[in-house]
């Protein structure tokens, strides 16, 4: 088995973060928080679809990713402004 890597030693913004969900929230918070995640999803979907959709693909191809046309996927993929 690995041993995860020492966190400590990693720059503060490269550390994992930690994010504690209360057992203590009411329904309605709880709901609240998951309707905010969600749209959060939706926004990151909407800005960055193509991107994910060719790295996912490239993910699935063992690291391919190319287009019948021999270019990579992500080639096809720059962001773009909103």
């Amino acid at each position: 088995m690995s041993k995860p890597p020492d966190t400590v030693s990693l720059p503060e913004h490269l550390r994992p973060l930690t994010v504690g969900i209360p057992r203590t929230w009411t329904p309605e918070e709880a709901l609240a928080v998951f309707e905010l995640i969600d749209d959060l999803r939706d926004k990151v979907w909407a800005l960055y679809s193509c991107q994910m959709q060719a790295l996912l693909a490239e993910q699935r191809c063992g690291g391919r990713g190319d287009n019948a046309d021999g270019t990579s996927a992500r080639a096809h993929s720059e962001p773009r402004d909103p």
